[in-house]
C-alpha cells in the first residue's frame, strides 16, 4: 500500500470528506489492533484441557495490560491534538517539539513499566482475584508479554502523529503488520511448539515490535513532517506537562476501564467464583468489538478538529462534531443490534466451553442494554480533547467509570434479587448517565467558544 501524499491540509475541502478518509483506514486498523488480543483469546479459549481457567488467567491480566494502554493514552492523546492545533497554527517548530517530546515520554515510560510489572507482577495479580487455578495461566502470559511494553506504547503512541500528517493509510499498515504476523504465529506456538498461553503471548510481543519498527521507519523518513532525530534526548519538561495535562483525560480512560475491570473482578470472584470472571472476559471481548467503529471515527476525527481550530475555522468545527455526533450514532445502534440479536454464535468464538456461553447469554443483554449511548460520551470526549479542553475531557472521564460505575458495581451485587448481575447492569446505567451528561455539556461549552453553528454553511 503506497501513500506518497498526505491530506494534512485540514482546513479546506469537505469536513465529512477529511474524516471518512482517515477513519475508513482507521477503523479497519483498530479491529486489526483488536485481532491481538481476539486471536489470542480464540486460541486460548479452545486450548484442550483447562480452557476456562486459561481464559481467565488471560483475563485477570488486562487490569495491567490496560495501565499500559493508559500511559500509552497519556502521551499521545495529548501530544496528537496538540501537533494538529500547532500545524493549523502553521507553527511547525512547535509541532516538532510536540512530537519529540511524546516520543521521549513513551521510550522513558515503557521502560519504568516493563520494571514495575516484572516486580509487582505476581502480588498483583493475586490482588486482582487470581486463585490457584487461575495464578499459573495469568503469570506464564504476562511474564512474557511485558516484554513487549516498549514496542506497544512506541506504536501505539506515535501512530496518531501518523494519523495527524494525513497518512491513514500508513497509520493503518503500522497495526496491520503486526496483527498479520500474530494471526499466523498463535497457532504456531500455541498448539505446534506446545507452547501454550505463554507461546499467546510470545506471538504478540513479535508483532508489536514489528509495528514499531514500521513506524520508526516512518518518522525516519523523508514523507514525515517530523522526523526523529537527536533532539529527542533533550526533554522540554514543561512541554510535557502540557502534553500529559491533555492526555490525562485519555489516561483516565484506560486507567479507570482498568480499575473496573479490577472492582468486577473481586466482586465477581465473591459472588460468582472463576466462572463469572470468565465470564467478564468474554463480554470484554464483546465490547472491545462493539466500540471500534465509532472509536475509529472518532480518533479520526480528532486531527480534523484540532486543526480546523488552530486555523480559527470555527464553522469547520461544527461540521465535524455534528458529522461525528450522526455517524457515531447510527453506527453504534447498528452493531447493538447485531450483537444483541446473535449473542451465542458470537461468544462461540472466543471458547468451546458450553458452561460458560451459557452463563455468559444473560449477562450479555444487560452488560449491553444502552450501548448505543456510548455514541455521545465518544463524541463529547473527542471534542474536549481535539480542542484542547483539558479539564471537562478529564471530568467526564472521572464521572462515568468512578462516580457511576465502580460504586455501582459494589454495590448492585448486594442487592438480593440482582447478586451477581449487579455487576454487569453497571455498566447501562453509566452509558445513559455519562454519555448525555458528557455530550449536552460539550455543545453547551462549544456554543460559548465557537459561537453558535451555522447549518447552511457548506464544507
Amino acid at each position: 500500500m503506497k501513500q506518497t501524499k498526505a491530506s494534512g491540509d485540514f482546513s479546506k475541502g469537505s469536513i465529512p470528506l477529511h474524516i471518512a478518509k482517515l477513519a475508513v483506514p482507521m477503523i479497519f486498523a483498530q479491529f486489526v489492533q483488536l485481532a491481538y488480543n481476539l486471536v489470542d483469546r480464540i486460541y486460548i479459549g479452545h486450548m484442550p484441557g483447562e480452557s476456562q481457567y486459561a481464559l481467565t488467567g488471560l483475563g485477570l491480566t488486562f487490569p495491567i495490560i490496560l495501565i499500559v494502554a493508559a500511559f500509552t493514552n497519556l502521551f499521545s492523546t495529548g501530544g496528537a491534538p496538540l501537533f494538529s492545533i500547532a500545524r493549523g497554527n502553521r507553527d511547525q517548530e512547535r509541532a516538532g517539539r510536540i512530537f519529540d517530546n511524546t516520543l521521549f515520554s513513551l521510550v522513558f515510560t515503557s521502560i519504568l513499566l516493563m520494571a514495575a510489572g516484572y516486580l509487582a507482577m505476581r502480588p498483583l495479580l493475586t490482588l486482582l482475584g487470581a486463585s490457584d487455578h487461575t495464578l499459573p495461566f495469568a503469570l506464564s502470559y504476562l511474564s512474557v508479554y511485558l516484554i513487549g511494553t516498549p514496542f506497544i506504547m512506541v506504536s501505539s503512541g506515535l501512530n496518531p502523529f501518523i494519523n495527524a500528517q494525513g497518512y491513514g493509510v500508513t497509520a493503518m499498515v503500522t497495526v496491520l503488520s503486526g496483527a498479520i504476523l500474530n494471526i499466523a504465529l498463535d497457532p504456531l506456538f500455541i498448539y505446534e511448539m506446545d507452547l501454550g498461553i505463554r507461546g499467546a503471548a510470545l506471538a504478540s510481543v513479535l508483532s508489536q515490535f514489528l509495528s514499531a519498527i514500521w513506524v520508526i521507519l516512518f518518522f525516519a523518513g523523508k514523507r514525515s513532517a517530523r522526523r526523529i532525530t537527536v533532539s529527542v534526548l533533550h526533554p522540554d519538561f514543561q512541554l510535557i506537562l502540557q502534553i500529559a495535562k491533555l492526555g490525562t483525560a485519555g489516561f483516565i480512560v484506560q486507567a479507570t476501564n482498568g480499575l473496573v475491570q479490577i472492582t468486577a473482578n473481586l466482586v465477581l470472584k465473591e459472588t460468582g467464583g472463576d466462572l463469572y470472571i470468565g465470564v467478564m472476559t468474554l463480554i470484554s471481548t464483546a465490547r472491545d468489538f462493539v466500540m471500534l467503529p465509532v472509536q475509529g471515527l472518532t480518533d479520526a476525527g480528532r486531527p480534523v478538529l484540532g486543526y480546523n481550530y488552530g486555523a480559527r475555522a470555527y464553522q469547520r468545527v461544527w461540521k465535524g462534531i455534528f458529522f461525528l455526533s450522526a455517524a457515531g450514532l447510527v453506527m453504534m445502534l447498528i452493531l447493538w443490534i447485531f450483537l444483541l440479536s446473535f449473542p451465542r454464535p458470537f461468544l462461540m468464538l472466543f471458547t468451546s466451553d458450553p458452561s460458560l456461553i451459557q452463563a455468559s447469554l444473560y449477562p450479555m443483554y444487560l452488560y449491553f442494554f444502552a450501548i448505543f449511548m456510548m455514541g455521545f460520551q465518544f463524541t463529547g470526549q473527542t471534542v474536549f480533547t481535539g480542542l484542547g479542553f483539558s479539564k471537562q475531557a478529564i471530568f467526564f472521564s472521572l464521572l462515568r467509570k468512578v462516580f457511576i460505575v465502580i460504586p455501582l458495581t459494589l454495590l448492585l451485587p448486594k442487592i438480593p434479587s440482582l447478586s451477581v448481575y449487579g455487576v454487569f447492569l453497571a455498566e447501562p446505567v453509566s452509558n445513559c448517565a455519562g454519555g448525555l451528561a458528557c455530550y449536552l455539556t460539550m455543545l453547551a461549552i462549544m456554543k460559548k467558544h465557537l459561537g453558535k453553528p451555522d447549518i447552511h454553511q457548506k464544507g
